[in-house]
Formats: C-alpha cells, structure tokens, sequence
C-alpha cells in the first residue's frame, strides 16, 4: 500500500503561499513530493523550497475572478492537470465597525469569501473533468464561529466561508471534496504587531486550554490530512483547530 500521505504527482494551488501560515502550507506539501503553485500580490524574496525544489509562483489578486482563472491554467500548463487547492489567502487590518468605509468593508469580503469562490470555480472547471476529480481546502478563522470585534467584515466573511464550505461541497460531490481549516489563535510573524508586544502575546497564549499559540505547520499538516485518502469519506467539514478553544469570560467572573 503506497503511503497515503505522498503527493508525488499531484498538483497544489496554494494561495497567498508567500509567507505565513499559506508558505507553511506550501512546503508542508512540497515535503510531500507535490508540484506546487503559490500565488501572492507581490513576489517574495525566497519561494517556498523543499528537498531541492521550489514552488512556482505567480503574481495575482484571487479578488479578481479572471486573476483566479489565470493561476488555474498555469498550474495546468505546467504541470497538466491540478489535484488540490487550498484557499489561503485572506486577513483584514483592525477597523471599528461604526467608521468602516463601505470600499474597506467590500475589500475585506472580496478577498476573503469572494476569492476563494471565484478560485473554487476555475479550480472546479479542471477538477471536475479529471477521473480523480479533485481537492478543495478553505482556510477559515475563529473570528468566523465567534464575534469578532474590530474586524465585522473579515468576521462575517468567514462565517460565510464555513457556509460556502458546506454548500459547495453537496453541490460537487463525489468527484470534488470541500473542507474547511479553522484556525485559532496563531503564531505567526506579525503575531507581535497585532497583539501589541510579546508580553501581550504571552498573556493570549496563556488563554488557549492548549498553553500556547498555534504553528503554521500545525494548519499546513490538517491540509495534508484534508487531501489526502485518510480524508476518502470526509466533505463538508471544517476541522476547526484552536488548541481546545477560549476560555468563557464567565469563569473569570466567577473566580474559576
């Protein structure tokens, strides 16, 4: 039984695979022997690499359906067919909610619910030609199960990534399987920037059940899981990692 976790032969899109957890995930799969096309606004210094190989990358915005089209028939033309895409690109600045500008608000939606459909649906039009059809990982966020103050947009755009999730994947199975990966709280570069310093960071840590943050391998290793065989019978679910979840502010009220 060959091992179900080797992707040698198959072809990954990963989108905003240029840094942070989307690069984790890129070369979680070239480890894993994929081809793999990362696609980001800016071109990163250094590309992904694994064992000697790199990823492909090219330049694209995934709120642009006809960008998404394009990043689709590069991965075909260099590789000839596509096997997964992982929907990774996404985020959103703080903003309150009673200012937010309605051409912010719309960026923040565009990008992280309307770009991993319009990517989805060029991604289908391949998938659903091929005999092993194909893979499709969303990357979610636990501003999206929970409020999300400071962010309604980015919040509210995941939530709706979760119902996209579900819903694409009764409409296009058998062939197509659609997940979700739900991250928590999250280490990742600019984790300082966003939580004030690292004694800020220190005290969230000390709130996930799990006593830390979250890795970027972490989520790139459930994607793995996600494309993999070991995943046959799974669709429609959104693996939701966050280290055992937030503690209720009411424990703290009640002195527990």
């Amino acid at each position: 039984m060959p091992h179900v976790l080797d992707f040698s032969g198959k072809v990954v899109i990963v989108t905003g695979g240029c840094r942070g957890i989307g690069r984790g995930i890129a070369e979680r799969f070239l480890q894993a022997g994929a081809n793999v096309v990362i696609c980001c606004r800016h071109q990163p210094e250094t590309m992904p690499s694994a064992d000697g190989r790199e990823a492909v990358f090219t330049v694209a915005d995934v709120r642009d359906p006809d960008e998404c089209e394009r990043v689709v028939d590069v991965a075909v033309e260099h590789f000839g067919r596509l096997d997964i895409v992982v929907n990774n690109a996404g985020g959103s600045p703080p903003a309150d909610s009673a200012t937010a500008s309605p051409r912010f608000s719309e960026a923040i939606v565009r990008l992280n619910l309307l770009g991993p459909l319009y990517m989805s649906q060029k991604a289908y039009a391949v998938m659903e030609k091929q005999r092993e059809g194909g893979s499709i990982i969303n990357i979610g966020s636990i501003s999206g199960l929970r409020p999300s103050p400071g962010t309604v947009a980015y919040g509210a755009a995941k939530a709706g990534l979760v119902n996209m999730t579900q819903t694409l994947a009764m409409e296009w199975a058998p062939k197509i399987r659609v997940n979700c990966v739900t991250a928590g709280l999250m280490w990742t570069a600019d984790v300082e920037s966003f939580y004030g310093d690292a004694a800020a960071v220190e005290r969230v840590a000390a709130t996930v059940p799990s006593g830390r943050l979250g890795q970027p391998p972490e989520i790139a290793d459930a994607c793995l899981f996600l494309a993999s065989d070991l995943s046959a019978f799974t669709t429609g679910a959104n693996l939701v990692l966050h280290g055992g979840g937030e503690r209720p502010p009411y424990l703290d009220a009640i002195g527990r």
